[in-house]
């Protein structure tokens, strides 16, 4: 294989959780508190992507402190009952690496338990490592920190890794140790984040197939 170990990011990488997930449940949030408010799918991943989810309730939107305290259980409560679904083949190409003896770790702004549960209730190989929003925001991608803790662990250089992230933050993170970067673009199909992640990244992926192919075949 061409790499040893495969670090995922888990939203709109692995699984469709925007789409499933986070939209559902905003909008949700959206006809309580602001009902006059519409947001289009297209237009939250726009939003998520610049100027960011926090700038988009807090500067955008202005929630006071009480709708993002409502916001945040709204979330975690939605979290707990759904469960989202693997985008086709990236199940395929997590249990083809792990039994080709490569290591999984994933990187996300997703909590810990959350990743754990996705993996175990989708049947996938339960990850080497996970870092998630549990840790202290300095260690949270895009800090250097994951990656370099994983490197430590298994002793692997920065050679040794590929890191498949849809967003910013994780071409970030990669580029800090120098790690290679595959930006994963089948969660969607917008051009303003398509054509950003193409010239910020090492290799491209319009589908899971061409992900496969590149690691595996």
């Amino acid at each position: 294989m061409k790499y040893r170990c495969l670090v995922l990011d888990h939203d709109d990488t692995v699984v469709n959780s925007t789409a499933q997930i986070h939209y559902p449940s905003f909008m949700s949030v959206l006809a309580k508190i602001r009902p006059e408010t519409k947001i289009t799918l297209e237009e939250f991943f726009l939003e998520n992507f610049d100027p960011g989810f926090f700038a988009l309730c807090n500067d955008i939107l202005c929630f006071t402190d009480v709708e993002t305290e409502y916001q945040i259980a709204c979330w975690k409560e939605y979290v707990h009952g759904h469960i989202p679904t693997i985008f086709a083949g990236m199940g395929r190409v997590i249990q083809r690496f792990h039994e080709n003896g490569g290591l999984i770790c994933v990187v996300s702004h997703s909590f810990k338990d959350n990743i754990i549960r996705d993996y175990r209730e989708n049947g996938l190989p339960p990850p080497d490592m996970v870092f998630g929003w549990e840790l202290p925001i300095e260690m949270r991608k895009p800090s250097s920190y994951p990656l370099e803790e994983i490197m430590l662990r298994y002793h692997l250089d920065a050679s040794e890794l590929l890191v498949v992230d849809d967003l910013k933050p994780g071409a970030d993170m990669a580029k800090s140790c120098g790690v290679d970067f595959a930006a994963a673009g089948w969660a969607h199909n917008i051009p303003q984040i398509d054509d950003y992640m193409k010239r910020n990244c090492n290799y491209y992926f319009s589908s899971v197939n061409e992900l496969e192919c590149f690691l595996l075949d």
